[in-house]
């Protein structure tokens, strides 16, 4: 080849190696633009349709973490705050309704210092919170308060106890709780109740006895959504036997893809089109990892250290098990295989956002570690194809659609029957169950 060939034989590599360069770089700049379009237009979605979220546990981190705990007022959510919830981060996240999770522990310890007078002091925790933001934060106890609240540009904030051992088995507590604001109710936590089974403790009901259908009777009569998250999968059956308003999962995901006993089964969420309830999706990577990998960790971990989920030295055991062996982690796209699964089979009107923030970033899925980040998995549904009206629905849509058809079912049971007054005794025979809190 002559010099001159060669020199020209250059140019054209040279020319070559420029296009694909430039080709690549124009790839990028389309795919980052892209990205910015897409969480540009979930934003505005957000800004138009505010997320409505089914739980988050900061009430709980005041009262464990705060310094001192307990105190609202030094736990200052106008500057960053520990774990993963502030107000600035709501706002940049997009959230215009909150059910705070009024959380007590469920453990048979717990049981001995009184679950009535914990449940009353986080309530106490929490309604403080809310009075504390008046410009941030509205309390709301009704549909049409939520939109109130969003129309002043205010995070309508609602209460929902987590695990029926809350009600000492006494429906005039129930009552009571109601009167306080609470507007929905998880029947169990990680322990069984004398009146329900929980899917993560050994079953003694075959899920609901007389006195837990009688509670769901009780809540419907009230307008207290009854969340079915943490139950036994023949608890939810039972439940969606016998209620007559819709049901919320407050934080749960597809069992199909996370084959743990806290997800919902896709028999389950067949039979939400006619309930007309929503499974929220938790953000939580041990319900959101897909395939047996995480189950085979938690055996093992259960294995080697003799606890389980609900027993009290849980997570000290758990921080000492994960510091030389990590638990498998989830990341937003899980999270959103995960709504997509759940609209698949119940349908686009049975999805919603129940994240379960709890003040550990490190637990949740990647890339969803605080309350800034709804945006990021609203533009991952956006480049997976949903439309606006979509969106709309999965942000507050459906669990506003939950609330209207609770107050409604409300009004005419009220109409049809009076409060109940029956006890554990009166209806599961004899004395109660041994309490296994």
């Amino acid at each position: 080849m002559t010099e001159s060939r060669i020199a020209a034989a250059g140019r054209r590599f040279t020319l070559v190696c420029a296009l694909l360069a430039a080709g690549a770089a124009g790839f990028a700049a389309r795919h980052a633009y892209a990205a910015d379009e897409a969480i540009a237009r979930a934003r505005g979605i957000l800004e138009r349709h505010p997320l409505i979220d089914g739980h988050n546990d900061l009430p709980n981190v005041i009262r464990e973490r705060g310094e001192p705990p307990r105190d609202v007022a030094a736990f200052d959510l106008r500057r960053p705050a520990v774990g993963d919830t502030d107000i600035a981060r709501l706002r940049a996240g997009g959230v215009g309704g909150q059910f705070w999770s009024v959380y007590i522990p469920s453990s048979p310890e717990d049981g001995e210092r009184g679950f009535a007078r914990a449940q009353l002091e986080q309530i106490d925790i929490t309604l403080r919170m809310i009075e504390r933001y008046p410009d941030a934060f509205s309390l709301a106890l009704t549909a049409d308060d939520v939109e109130r609240a969003s129309a002043t540009g205010r995070i309508a904030s609602l209460l929902g106890i987590e695990g029926g051992h809350a009600i000492e088995n006494s429906l005039g507590a129930l009552r009571a709780y109601w009167r306080l604001g609470v507007r929905y109710m998880t029947l169990t936590h990680f322990n069984m109740t004398d009146w329900a089974d929980s899917a993560t403790d050994t079953a003694r009901h075959g899920g609901l006895t007389k006195f837990g259908v009688e509670v769901v009777r009780e809540m419907n009569r009230l307008g207290m959504l009854v969340d079915i998250s943490h139950v036994s999968e023949d608890a939810m059956i039972d439940v969606l036997d016998v209620a007559e308003a819709p049901v919320i999962f407050s934080h749960s995901n597809a069992r199909a893809l996370s084959p743990t006993p806290r997800n919902v089964p896709d028999t389950v969420l067949a039979r939400l089109p006619g309930n007309g309830g929503v499974v929220m999706v938790s953000f939580i990577s041990l319900f959101a990892v897909q395939g047996d990998e995480h189950a085979r960790w938690q055996a093992a971990f259960e294995k080697e250290t003799g606890v389980k989920l609900g027993d009290a030295a849980y997570d000290a055991a758990l921080a000492k098990y994960t510091a030389v062996n990590p638990e498998p982690r989830a990341t937003l796209s899980d999270v959103a295989d995960h709504i997509e699964h759940i609209r698949d089979v119940a349908g686009i009107d049975n999805v919603g956002i129940g994240a379960d923030f709890f003040g550990e970033p490190a637990w949740m899925a990647a890339g969803l570690e605080d309350v800034a980040s709804y945006p990021a998995l609203f533009a991952e549904l956006i480049r997976r194809g949903w439309k606006d009206e979509e969106l709309a629905r999965l942000a507050r849509g459906n669990v506003l659609r939950v609330l209207r058809l609770a107050e409604q079912a409300a009004a005419r049971l009220q109409q049809a029957r009076p409060a109940s007054y029956a006890t554990i005794e009166q209806l599961d025979g004899g004395k109660a169950l041994p309490n296994k809190y």
